[in-house]
């Protein structure tokens, strides 16, 4: 399962996660996507930890919490749509590659 993490400042790095995840068990992957064009931190991340139990432990604390002045959206992330499902919102293939997108709220 990976964890989806809306709402990053663009100051967080991998290491700054790292840490904030590492709290709750161990973290396998981290993915911080950015900008194409400008190379800009696209203010989202995913993060894949070596137990489920740790993932929601994590979910469960981090979700809404205040962190480098920003309110957290953490919930788990879901795979993307392999037809595209345009109509629905979601973004498709566009964006490049995640195999993940958010969970709307």
């Amino acid at each position: 399962m990976t964890i989806y993490v809306g709402n990053l400042s663009f100051q967080a790095t991998e290491d700054d996660i790292r840490d904030v995840f590492n709290e709750y068990g161990e973290v396998t992957r981290i993915s911080l996507p950015t900008d194409r064009e400008t190379g800009r931190k696209r203010g989202f991340a995913f993060v894949d930890m070596a137990e489920e139990t740790h993932e929601d432990a994590a979910i469960a604390e981090l979700d809404g919490a205040e962190w480098l002045g920003r309110e957290l959206r953490v919930n788990k992330a879901r795979p993307r749509n392999e037809g595209g499902g345009g109509n629905r919102g979601d973004r498709g293939s566009r964006g490049g590659g995640n195999r993940f997108s958010h969970n709307p709220l």
